[in-house]
């Protein structure tokens, strides 16, 4: 297990997130946002609970490699198998030195676009296997992988997120919403 950096991280909320070596703080989510994900973390949490761990807004630290600076992000929702996380001890669960399995991240208003491509590609390069990017405004789910293009699903039927997890998308996105 690696030692966690001490980052200097403020613990508020909204959180702070540091990425290339910028501290930057997390846009303060709305009614939608939070909807989103209070779903995905149920769906989540119904196919993983026997797999991993599943969180919301659960801080993942990436020790410097070849480098690049360390950083922390905080995705909307995280499952990490249990393969990965080490059993022992309870610190490795709590403030993993590893990038979970699945991130989701859910888009604001406020996001960048370049924020978001950034993170994305920080979590692929830690190895995330799956960043799942929820866009509320065009009610698309976009599925980023490493050495594949970004797969993106909108409109009614169900989606692939990872091995037997499918994700409706009339669930997330209902008319009446």
């Amino acid at each position: 297990m690696q030692t966690i950096p001490d980052l200097a991280i403020p613990e508020i909320k909204p959180a702070f997130e540091l990425y290339r070596g910028i501290l930057r703080q997390k846009v303060s989510p709305q009614y939608t946002h939070a909807r989103l994900q209070s779903v995905l973390a149920t769906i989540l949490s119904a196919w993983g609970a026997q797999r991993g761990r599943i969180g919301t807004e659960w801080r993942f630290y990436f020790i410097e490699r070849g480098g690049a600076p360390s950083s922390s992000l905080v995705p909307d929702v995280a499952f990490l198998s249990f393969a990965r996380l080490p059993k022992l001890p309870k610190e490795a669960a709590e403030r993993p030195t590893i990038a979970p399995d699945i991130a989701v991240e859910i888009l604001s208003p406020d996001d960048r676009a370049g924020d978001i491509a950034e993170k994305i590609a920080l979590y692929l390069a830690y190895e995330t296997l799956r960043v799942v990017v929820v866009d509320p405004q065009t009610t698309s789910i976009t599925i980023h992988e490493s050495n594949r293009e970004p797969r993106v699903f909108s409109g009614t039927g169900s989606v692939d997120v990872f091995d037997d997890l499918r994700v409706d998308l009339g669930t997330l996105f209902p008319p009446d919403a």
